[in-house]
């Protein structure tokens, strides 16, 4: 087999790794076998590496084609419910001969001289048997011959015709074993998708790299992907473009289900995929739901794998049983106070007693245990059996460090503490916070000392909430404040609460409602006390949820990754980057205008501020969040929890030496970096590189101004003129998806699964003598007061149900530090080996926190009922394991 006429009389070395080495394999026809080359009766072997010898008379007579075989691997589509029915239909219809077939045509890295086209292979036809085309899953691998003309040169790209009826993911071609195609997409047939479909080899090019012959793809691909903001689009297509989130309410069904839009000038937002929807009857505005069964258009290969999709179903069906038994209570017997929430956990201990009794009869085990799968909850990691229903001090305090939520936390600049909002609309700026109120708690320093010395710190929602707190204390089932929480740190590193303040809005300006309450010097001030905390700890749920969790992970990177794709070719090295970083982020961000941020959703049903939950999204987005200020060490300092201090080795000195979620995450930051500075370094050698990537520009160009339009004329945002501003830029996107949405997400079940002590709404305010017949029934029973102030236990489960399913991680989740498709550089050794060193830091970190978290002198992670920080360690297997960075927001 020879694609061109030669003649070598020297050994050639080949290191089989470059474009160039590529070429000369092809030119001597090198197979995966020895490769024979006969003339009467000499024979000349050329072996396959390291080196490539031949011998060949000079009237050895030119080859005018020849036969390149690949391996196509595919994996047919799984039919749904209603698509197996319709096939067990069809089997029994009388059968005619398919005419499908799969059209495939490779295309070279070279122009044809005459033609200037890119020079192409003769139509190769892929065809499976019938018995392929229905039922379960089903992967195979097909050989297909491609007729190549001499002097092809090096296949570059591959196009792809599906004449079958049904689509089918494609998952890789290799081609004698030494070009490879990483497809990974679904191909639709071609009554749906007229046009061919492009993969390009793995190789990555910068635009001006490109190869003659495939720069028309390289420029085709982009426009075929790209909106133009016209059409409703199909869930066959691969199609990314831009809209605001005008998809959440149902104007249709009420006035109660009316919901601003998010992005423009009143509630500035990130925008998300647009779908292109008709409007709705009553509002035009208003992009129209859909029908409970269908699901949001997300472009095709954004979809969730068969296994990651089942185990999601079966956390949803699971969530449904659990909630049979609130809800009868709720509805029949009028008991809806989380009291009872003790009986819907399982009892792995009576479990296990139940089944070493032998009088009791197999079938009542088995009915135990069914019970306990399917109507019990797993006790979560702060167990109900280890507290009671609020949080001792020292674990309320230690969870602002390495909890859910280890993203408020500052240092207390001043005080006391001032507001920032309008007096003339909220009242005076000053707090109600007194030395009084906190010299008796400061380990005998006064208040200047502990100022001075970093010893005092705050977790401050006054400005997150009051703006809002009318609108929900007027809602149903609400009562809030807008809580400042102040807390000392001991001399053994941990935090203690010292005082909190809740504010509520009050119509004379003057006298504002403010009040201030202290660790309890009694049983009646001990209650008071845990109210307090239990209302800090849903402010704090809030801002997790709404500002911390969905604004600046999941709604903030989805612009980006909708630029990435619209922007940078495939073949691009900024995208084989980032491209395992937006593995179904598109598709979670759907699947919550589904059913969690939309009008009556699980958001609105379960968090404190109702309806106006993601107006408060809002307000953070344009007044608080900022991209530059999103790498770790930027956000630690921005809190002032730590200062720039570059004899450190993470360029930064935390100001509390123990805190889990810092110390750990710094590790995982610099290694980030240190790969991404490798791999742009590699790529980019100095800035005139980066300004001639017409790509690269157009991509972080359009992630602001499309995709932050809102925010587009903000001064913050890093440019993009130097290889250092690629790296922050990138390293910062990597942070985000991976680590830092690890650290907000796979805690929600573990740590605040026991509602009681996490509450995410507040039914009742705290007691005031002012107000004697409430306060006499606080007096009366306390603890009934406290239980009927917390979420019902319907409202508990519902919302237990869904962090425990969203807590979760899937069968095929992919944990960083692991990279499949390194095969994009496999000439490129310095890539390669800065990926493998990068495995090799994660796992080393892996060690060093599970180290840390045995360490007795580390006690916000270790000691006697203390959990460990495991949030941050990288890996873990599926289900709710609260450990385990995936490499994007897979959930």
């Amino acid at each position: 087999m020879l694609l061109n006429s030669f003649r070598v009389d020297r050994v050639l070395p080949l290191h089989h790794n470059s474009i160039q080495e590529l070429e000369v394999m092809f030119s001597l026809g090198r197979k995966s076998e020895k490769l024979r080359l006969r003339k009467k009766t000499m024979m000349t072997t050329v072996k396959r590496t390291p080196f490539i010898t031949a011998a060949l008379s000079k009237d050895l007579k030119p080859v005018k084609f020849a036969l390149l075989v690949a391996m196509v691997s595919v994996r047919q589509h799984k039919a749904d419910a209603r698509e197996t029915v319709k096939n067990v239909i069809n089997n029994f219809r009388p059968q005619r001969r398919s005419k499908g077939a799969v059209i495939m045509q490779l295309v070279s890295t070279e122009l044809d001289h005459r033609s200037l086209e890119p020079r192409l292979s003769k139509e190769a036809v892929l065809e499976w048997s019938k018995e392929r085309r229905f039922g379960a899953e089903e992967c195979g691998t097909y050989k297909v011959e491609f007729e190549v003309d001499s002097g092809f040169g090096i296949p570059g790209a591959v196009t792809i015709i599906n004449n079958y009826e049904s689509e089918f993911f494609l998952e890789s071609i290799t081609i004698e074993r030494c070009v490879h195609f990483a497809c990974k997409s679904w191909i639709q047939p071609n009554t749906i998708l007229p046009h061919k479909t492009v993969f390009f080899t793995n190789k990555a090019y910068l635009p001006c790299e490109t190869p003659k012959g495939l720069k028309g793809l390289r420029e085709q691909e982009l426009k075929e992907i790209r909106g133009d903001g016209k059409g409703m689009r199909i869930h066959s297509e691969n199609i990314y473009d831009y809209d605001v989130y005008n998809d959440l309410g149902d104007p249709d069904k009420g006035e109660e289900y009316k919901r601003p839009t998010l992005g423009g000038l009143t509630n500035p937002h990130p925008r998300r995929c647009r779908t292109g929807r008709p409007s709705t009857a009553t509002d035009e505005t208003a992009e129209s739901r859909l029908p409970e069964f269908e699901s949001i258009y997300v472009p095709r290969d954004e979809e969730l794998e068969d296994s990651t999709k089942e185990t999601v179903d079966k956390g949803k069906f699971k969530g449904r049983l659990r909630n049979i038994v609130p809800s009868l209570l709720d509805n029949i017997s009028g008991s809806d106070e989380v009291s009872e929430i003790d009986n819907i956990f399982k009892e792995p201990s009576n479990f296990g007693m139940m089944k070493s009794e032998k009088s009791l009869p197999k079938i009542f085990n088995n009915l135990q245990a069914i019970i306990d799968e399917f109507l019990k909850f797993d006790p979560p990691k702060i167990s109900p059996r280890s507290m009671s229903y609020f949080l001792r001090d020292d674990e309320f305090a230690r969870q602002m460090l390495a909890g859910i939520n280890p993203l408020s936390i500052e240092i207390l600049k001043e005080f006391p503490p001032k507001s920032k909002l309008d007096p003339s609309i909220y009242g005076p700026l000053e707090s109600a916070l007194e030395e009084e109120h906190i010299k008796d708690h400061l380990e005998g320093m006064n208040l200047q000392q502990a100022f001075n010395e970093n010893k005092l710190f705050i977790l401050d929602y006054h400005d997150f909430y009051l703006p809002f707190l009318d609108r929900i204390t007027a809602l149903e089932d609400r009562k809030t404040y807008a809580t400042r929480t102040l807390f000392f740190l001991t001399q053994v590193g941990t935090l203690k609460p010292i005082a909190v303040e809740l504010t509520l809005p009050s119509k004379d300006l003057n006298t504002p409602s403010k009040r201030v309450l202290t660790p309890p010097m009694d049983a009646t001030s001990n209650w008071l006390w845990q109210l307090a905390k239990a209302h800090v700890c849903s402010n704090d749920a809030g801002a997790h949820q709404l500002v911390h969790h969905w604004l600046r992970t999941h709604a903030c990177m989805e612009p980006f990754i909708i630029a990435t794709h619209r922007q940078l070719s495939v073949m691009h090295p900024v995208f084989k980057l980032l491209h395992p970083h937006m593995r179904y982020t598109l598709k979670i961000n759907a699947m919550a205008r589904e059913t969690l941020i939309n009008a009556g959703g699980i958001i609105e049903s379960d968090f404190t501020p109702g309806k106006y939950c993601m107006q408060i999204s809002c307000a953070a987005y344009r007044d608080w969040w900022r991209f530059d200020l999103e790498p770790l060490p930027a956000d630690l300092i921005r809190r002032g929890v730590a200062v720039p201090d570059a004899s450190q080795p993470h360029g930064v000195r935390l100001l509390i030496e123990d805190y889990p979620y810092a110390s750990d995450g710094l590790l995982i930051w610099s290694s980030i970096e240190k790969l991404v500075r490798t791999y742009v370094d590699y790529y980019y050698k100095d800035s005139k590189a980066i300004f001639l990537d017409h790509e690269l520009q157009s991509w972080y160009r359009e992630s602001i101004n499309l995709g932050h339009a809102d925010l587009k004329d903000a001064p913050w945002w890093p440019k993009l003129e130097t290889p250092d501003d690629l790296m922050f830029i990138l390293s910062t996107m990597i942070w985000i998806v991976s680590a830092q949405h690890a650290a907000l997400n796979f805690g929600q079940y573990p740590f605040g699964g026991y509602v009681p002590t996490r509450p995410p709404l507040m039914r009742r305010l705290i007691p005031s003598e002012n107000d004697p017949k409430d306060y006499a029934s606080f007096v009366t029973n306390p603890k009934k007061y406290f239980v009927s102030s917390l979420p019902s236990l319907f409202q508990a489960t519902k919302f237990m149900a869904v962090i425990d399913i969203i807590s979760a991680h899937s069968p095929d989740e992919e944990y960083i530090g692991d990279r499949n498709d390194l095969s994009s550089w496999v000439g490129d050794p310095e890539i390669v080996n800065a990926f493998y060193e990068f495995s090799m830091e994660i796992r080393s970190i892996e060690k060093e926190i599970e180290r840390r978290n045995s360490d007795p002198k580390l006690r916000n992670r270790c000691g006697a009922g203390v959990s460990p920080y495991e949030l941050l360690i990288p890996s873990s297997g599926p289900g709710t394991t609260g450990r385990g960075v995936p490499k994007s927001i897979t959930v």
